[in-house]
């Protein structure tokens, strides 16, 4: 059943390559953007990661043959993305929960690592519920009729600093239940889950707690966090990783008794593979009576990509999560697996959303921004298929940086590897502008244009540690001129960049800079997009022809 690749990540890469020539003719006769990673090789199998996109802490839950996903999403708006599948392999962004962040003052100004950590996503009572964290405010609920749908306004059940993870239960006896961890940067100490009672509507949750699970009485146990609550065969079962997201391991709990004692043991580790972590995510049952686990793992630059395990249960009630060559009852991830059995028509070959050609009234649905938004800030001209991106102040808290600026629109790293291209209409884009194509992170980098003694110059861009108070340094490249300019950048397999600009003068692209490794930003990767400025007391415009993203090797 397992075709496992002993040579990792490098043979993934010549393997997904292969699946390119063989099958990429049919993929791209089903989408007019050629797909920058796949994860189904077409064959009955898949390989890992499913979503090399930054979707940290992912949740999953399975009604009706469908599998609907949620993750953090820190202080980017709209937050909450929802995702869908029919097969676990292959998954649509298809909605946001929640369209601003609240507080809507508080999140009106970035608040990088902030914001939306963790979410559970569940169905109860006909109805789909979220329920997620902000570390400085509490636990909100937030409910819908169907995820594609407009969710309800969060609604805070728990307030206080520090609490995080939440995993709500309805028991069988009508009663219900919130767990939760602890952030030891607002709280004052982590390690342990703390369990709640809960109203069956989720209106109240009592402000006790009991700590049902002490990660700090458990030999070697550090950062136990991410609980998933469940219940399989009278047993209270609580999925959580340990350790931290970089180096930690996959643990499960279980007990008879909802409030304890627990046992633990650790039943997925990275092992001999190249997946660290492997970190926290959801335990998914299917209607073909399989058992799988989604998972994130951290890979820096590139955020918290998203793994799935094959998942059994051993005769005595405990669960394995990935492969267990050496039948020591303690899971590996697996590179390559049998794809999930399913009864419900698959999603063709879905395609992440990374280009986009403007040619809308709305903002594709990559797209979001560095803070809670203005819809002022952005106007489309469906007649020129331009998005006009309205000048914004820089705000400098931390320097003459980029950092602080709520209008950077964002999105994430969709690939390991990727070529990005936008092109700017200078004929209709007003000549005092600053802006162009961003890599942002903790350290940035953008090509485009800034307004340099009163002529619009184009520039090279480069910010090291924006978060502890950088200055932009700027390379000047000179006037430019004519109708339009091309920015481009092609990002390799190590988060290294290579910008470079293209004119109506150019015949080829014009290399700028030297080249520039990427940085995750506060919690989560870097993203790339546009910005727009304008100087003190002035307007200014950007008008955007087109993003276009294209694999490396399709060239």
């Amino acid at each position: 059943m397992l075709n496992r690749m002993n040579s990792g990540w490098l043979l993934a890469s010549f393997s997904l390559l292969a699946v390119y020539q063989q099958a990429g003719a049919s993929v791209l006769q089903q989408t007019t953007q050629p797909p920058l990673h796949i994860a189904d090789l077409g064959d009955g199998r898949y390989q890992n990661p499913i979503l090399h996109i930054d979707y940290s802490d992912p949740d999953v839950i399975e009604v009706d043959g469908h599998y609907y996903m949620t993750a953090s999403s820190f202080n980017a708006a709209p937050g909450l993305p929802i995702l869908h599948s029919t097969d676990l392999v292959n998954w649509e962004l298809i909605n946001y929960a929640l369209p601003q962040i609240v507080p809507n003052n508080t999140f009106a100004t970035p608040q990088h690592g902030n914001g939306v950590w963790a979410p559970n996503i569940r169905y109860h009572d006909g109805k789909f519920w979220i329920f997620y964290p902000d570390p400085d405010f509490g636990i909100y609920v937030t409910t819908a009729k169907h995820p594609a749908e407009k969710w309800s306004e969060p609604k805070l059940i728990l307030a206080g600093k520090g609490i995080i993870d939440p995993t709500p239960l309805w028991d069988d006896d009508g009663k219900a239940y919130l767990l939760h961890a602890w952030a030891k940067s607002r709280a004052g100490f982590n390690n342990v889950l703390s369990l709640h009672q809960m109203t069956p509507d989720a209106s109240k949750v009592e402000p006790n707690y009991t700590h049902i699970i002490d990660g700090n009485t458990l030999a070697g146990y550090r950062t136990l966090e991410g609980p998933k609550f469940y219940k399989r065969n009278g047993y209270y079962y609580v999925f959580a990783p340990a350790g931290g997201v970089e180096t930690g391991w996959q643990s499960v709990f279980r007990a008879k008794r909802i409030t304890g004692p627990y046992e633990a043991r650790v039943v997925m580790e990275q092992g001999p593979t190249l997946v660290n972590g492997p970190h926290q995510g959801a335990w998914v049952h299917t209607q073909q009576n399989e058992d799988w686990f989604v998972h994130f793992q951290s890979r820096k630059a590139y955020g918290r990509i998203v793994h799935l395990q094959p998942m059994t249960w051993l005769e005595n009630d405990w669960p394995v999560i990935g492969i267990d060559p050496d039948n020591d009852q303690v899971g590996q991830p697996v590179y390559q697996y049998q794809k999930p059995i399913s009864s419900t028509l698959p999603i063709a070959t879905k395609v992440q959303p990374t280009s986009d050609e403007f040619n809308h009234n709305a903002l594709a649905i990559q797209w979001q921004w560095n803070a809670n938004f203005s819809h002022d800030w952005y106007r489309f001209m469906p007649d020129k298929g331009l998005l006009r991106l309205v000048g914004q102040n820089k705000i400098r808290e931390t320097g003459d940086n980029l950092w602080m600026t709520p209008s950077l629109l964002l999105q994430k790293l969709p690939a390991r590897t990727f070529d990005i291209r936008a092109k700017i209409n200078l004929k209709t884009s007003s000549d005092n502008l600053e802006g162009g194509l961003l890599l942002f992170g903790e350290d940035y980098a953008w090509v485009g244009i800034k307004q340099i003694d009163a002529k619009p110059h184009l520039v090279y861009v480069q910010c090291r540690n924006a978060r502890k108070g950088c200055n932009e340094n700027v390379h000047d490249y000179g006037e430019v001129s004519g109708n339009d300019v091309e920015l481009r950048y092609v990002m390799a397999s190590d988060a290294t960049a290579i910008f470079s600009y293209k004119t109506e003068k150019d015949a080829r692209f014009v290399v700028v800079g030297e080249q520039f490794k990427a940085r995750r930003g506060r919690w989560v990767g870097a993203k790339t997009g546009l910005f727009s400025l304008k100087p003190e007391n002035e307007n200014a415009h950007m008008d955007v022809d087109y993003v276009r993203f294209t694999p490396l090797f399709w060239q």
